[in-house]
């Protein structure tokens, strides 16, 4: 049986991230630490605690698919959502440093293309079991790895560390738990029980299309519709 190979996976990975980049307003800025703006990235922060929430619900979704037939897959898996839950708690202290309500957040509705990648995440689960999702999760971790403290970074130069802290704690620990390697080693077992590589690599360019549609979204609701109503402070 063919196994999933990691380089083919990553380069994959940074050649579909590219793409984004080519297309999606601001993209590449927000992710080389050119350019960040207090609403989209407040509205970004926003977004990933309820991706987080909605990730959980997937996670916990394609353990219950696992069952008892590899339990070195959901040892993994169960291992990751333990180390994973309640750490949106994290980006929501800074939410609240930027004046952000728990009822505000909580009645935040997430964007179209959030809503269809959870959706794809819970229906390829009941017909491919947990290998979609898997490889949703170690995407997650490898874009962490390569673009989340460069983001930070520009945002704690522009807004401050105390509106970053609890972002960077969560950096931290993914950092100091090698999120990266275990997702890795979490997908490869989920390939080969579950699915197989190409369904993998076809699954990782969907992922990341509906990312740079998200991008766009976000753009769109934040710096664009203040562009459409001053323009004159659309890059305030």
């Amino acid at each position: 049986m063919a196994k999933l190979d990691r380089e083919r996976l990553e380069k994959l990975a940074q050649e579909s991230i590219e793409r984004q980049f080519e297309r999606v307003t601001k993209m590449r800025e927000f992710h080389t630490g050119e350019w960040t703006d207090r609403e989209y990235f407040v509205r970004h922060k926003t977004e990933t605690v309820l991706r987080i929430r909605l990730n959980n619900e997937v996670d916990s979704y394609a353990l219950f698919k696992v069952g008892s037939k590899d339990d070195a897959l959901a040892a993994k898996l169960a291992q990751y959502l333990a180390e994973e839950y309640g750490h949106e708690n994290m980006f929501t202290r800074d939410l609240v440093k930027f004046g952000l309500t728990m009822d505000e957040l909580n009645a935040t509705p997430v964007f179209p293309s959030t809503a269809k990648l959870m959706g794809y995440l819970r229906l390829a689960a009941d017909s491919r079991g947990p290998a979609p999702t898997t490889v949703w999760d170690w995407f997650v971790e490898w874009y962490s790895d390569r673009y989340n403290q460069i983001i930070l970074n520009k945002a704690t130069e522009e807004f401050g560390k105390e509106f970053t802290r609890g972002s960077q704690s969560h950096l931290d620990f993914d950092e100091d738990h090698d999120h990266d390697e275990l997702m890795f080693k979490t997908v490869s077992l989920a390939v080969e029980g579950f699915g197989n590589p190409e369904q993998a690599y076809q699954d990782l360019v969907t992922y990341i299309d509906l990312i740079g549609d998200y991008f766009q979204e976000l753009y769109e609701a934040t710096v664009g519709r203040r562009a459409e109503a001053t323009p004159e402070l659309a890059e305030v």
